[in-house]
This record gives C-alpha cells, structure tokens and sequence, in this order.
C-alpha cells in the first residue's frame, strides 16, 4: 500500500489494516466464522430428518416443517446481517435496521411458526421416512436430542466408533446422542450469550459513560459510584442465586451478565468523552445548538469507539465462560446442548470418557482464545504507544 493511499484512508479503515495484518486475529476470525456458520445452520448440519427426499415421486423437505421458532429467527438475523453488509449505509443505520429488522422477523415467527412440542426421533427411522425413492440426510445425520437408547447394547461409544451401520465421528455420550451434533447445535448457545449480554453490557456503558464524560462534575461523580457498585458484584454468585430461586433460563443468564458486566464499557467511554468534549468540533456542534443525543451518539462516539472495541472482544470471552462455567456445575439449561454440560457429564461419569472432557473443552479453549486473539489485535492496533515500541524494537 502506497504511502498517498495510507495517509488518505479513514481512521476506522486504518484499525482494520492494522488488525489484520498478524496471523493470529486472522486464524481468531477464522474460528469465529466457523462457529457462526454453525450455530445458524445447525438444523441442516446434525438433524435426524431429512433435508431433501422423493417418495411416490412427490419431493418433500422435511427439516422445513420442524424448524422451530429459534431457528427460522436465527436464520433470519443471518440473512439480514448478509444482506446490511452488502449494503452501502451508515454504521448507525445498519444497526437500526438490524435491530428493527430481527424485532420483525422475531414477531413474524412467533405468529407462523407452529413447531411440534415434543419431538418423536425414532418416527424418522420408520419406513414413512426410511423406505424412498431417495432421500438426502444432513452431514451428520443425528439430532442433538435423539438419544439411540434402544440401539446402543454397550452404553457409550468411542469417537469413529461404526455399530450396526451407525457411524459417529465423536463417539456419544451416556444417553446415546452424537456428540459431534451436540457439539455443532450447542455453538449456537455460547455465541448468543456472548453476543447478547455483551450488546446488553455494551448498549447500559456507552450510555452512562457517556453521560459521565461529557456533563462531568455531580453526574460524574455519581455515575463513578454507581460504577463501583457494580464491579463489586460478583457475577458468577449473582447467576446462582437466580438460577436457584427462579430456575434455569438462557435469557435470564443473558439479562444478568449483560447488567453486571457494563461498567468496564462506561469507564472507557468515559475517558474518552472527558478527552474529547473539549474539542472544537464538539464546541461547534453545542454552538449550533444540537440536541444532547445527537451530539454524544453522533459525534463524539465515532471518534471514542475504538477502545470498546478491545473490551467487547474480551466481554464476549468472559460471556461464554460464565455460561460454560454455570453449566459444568449442573445449573445449565436443562435438555439444551451446551460445551458447559458436555464436560460436566464427563466429570459425573462413572468411568473417565476422554472424548465427553476433550471436545467440549477444546472447543471452550479455542473460543476464549480465538476472542483474546481478537482483543489483543484490536488493542495493538489501537494503542500508537505499542506500534511505536513495535516499530523501535524492528
């Protein structure tokens, strides 16, 4: 890149070359990608139906009939995201429109969609779905949920273990359910309470910090307080004691993650804006008699953004590890594949199973890791004190 062209390229542009250029965040994003690509297409990657098959000539998809109200919204944010990305608009209007956008499509599913209540597996190895012209399954032709009970003498089985045309690349644990599905569709359960309670977090910081930053003196001091008070409140006690009194919910864990955690977010924001008030675009955006929110959110947070980037990346992380953690001692969602509960069944087990102890934790690992790759690009790139030590010690 030429020097006329980097020194006409935009800040945000600037961070994002600079992030990219290390190994590390490449192989970090990577690994992310890999796990959205398969939360969002867990029912078409491990499902115990049909994608695609032929009987008597009429051709029917039968994984469409059993999506159920999570999936099709799911499915929805992702081709929204798609199809935002492409277009050319505001990082605010994208935004806008992605959060109206799921509402909508929220609203729509919960109107249309009339998924059965409980679902019977072993209706999908009778003849009705067995006996075709043809028929085309998923890549792993098991449901999360599908324990093989009655078609398992020997209880557990090994990864690569094949039993009388059965073939499981991750082996099963003690129910009799692939792990390798459980694995896939429980993907979906780290990456929303990463990404929502970290929005959550996210959304309460930038406001009060903002809002400590900017008007300073009384607010200030109270809203530091107010911070204060937060960051003594211990997170993991917190999920608990809810789960304990008001029992096991993926949204609730969201909710209380998402409020405990805000308070690094205001104190970066905070800095910022107390940094950034006194700048004369700031004076003339007053001057011209803008309105409070048009001048926190519209000037002044694009130019104070990027330090959250680096918190949001090691907010998730925590995020992902506090679920883990809440389900390894037996307080996760109940009947829902979760990495968490995968390692706490290998623990209870009465025989050490290393593959319910390696997947599950191997994935927990390089998640955590892959989002303090991220971070760690994100900050490098950000912090010039750092460039410039890097530069010197080259």
């Amino acid at each position: 890149m030429t020097e006329a062209v980097i020194s006409h390229e935009t800040f945000s542009r600037r961070i994002w070359r600079k992030t990219w250029q290390g190994v590390g965040v490449k192989l970090g994003f990577a690994w992310v990608a890999l796990l959205v690509l398969m939360g969002v297409f867990a029912p078409f990657l491990a499902n115990s139906m049909p994608l695609l098959m032929s009987k008597g000539g009429e051709i029917s998809a039968p994984v469409l009939h059993y999506l159920n109200i999570e999936d099709v919204v799911v499915l929805a944010m992702f081709a929204l995201a798609v199809v935002l990305a492409l277009v050319s608009l505001s990082a605010g209007k994208r935004v806008l429109l992605f959060v109206l956008g799921t509402l909508i499509a929220a609203l729509l599913a919960n109107l249309w969609v009339k998924a059965p209540a409980v679902m019977i597996y072993d209706e999908f190895r009778t003849p009705a779905y067995a006996d075709v012209d043809w028929r085309i399954m998923p890549p792993v032709p098991y449901a999360p949920q599908d324990y093989l009970r009655d078609y398992q003498e020997h209880g557990l089985e090994q990864p690569l273990a094949a039993t009388d045309g059965r073939f499981h690349l991750m082996g099963t644990e003690e129910n009799g359910a692939d792990v390798f599905s459980r694995m896939i569709h429980a993907s979906r359960i780290a990456l929303s309470i990463g990404l929502i309670a970290t929005g959550i977090a996210l959304v309460i910081g930038v406001i009060l910090g903002g809002l400590m930053g900017y008007l300073s003196g009384v607010v200030d001091m109270l809203g530091m307080r107010l911070v204060e008070i937060f960051e003594s409140i211990p997170t993991l006690f917190l999920l608990l004691t809810f789960v304990a009194f008001f029992g096991r919910s993926l949204y609730m864990m969201m909710v209380i993650i998402g409020v405990t955690s805000w308070s690094g977010y205001a104190r970066y924001i905070r800095a910022e804006f107390l940094k950034l008030r006194r700048q004369e675009y700031v004076q003339a955006a007053i001057a011209s008699g803008l309105p409070l929110s048009s001048i926190l959110f519209r000037h002044m947070l694009p130019n104070g953004v990027a330090p959250l980037l680096v918190g949001v990346s090691f907010g998730v992380a925590s995020a992902i590890l506090a679920e883990a953690t809440l389900s390894f001692l037996g307080l996760g969602l109940v009947g829902e594949p979760s990495w968490g509960q995968m390692l706490d069944q290998a623990v209870k087990s009465s025989m050490f199973n290393w593959w319910m102890a390696a997947f599950p934790g191997g994935a927990i690992f390089f998640t955590v890791f892959a989002y303090n790759l991220i971070g760690e690009a994100f900050r490098d790139a950000i912090d010039p004190q750092l460039s410039r030590n890097a530069g010197v010690k080259a």
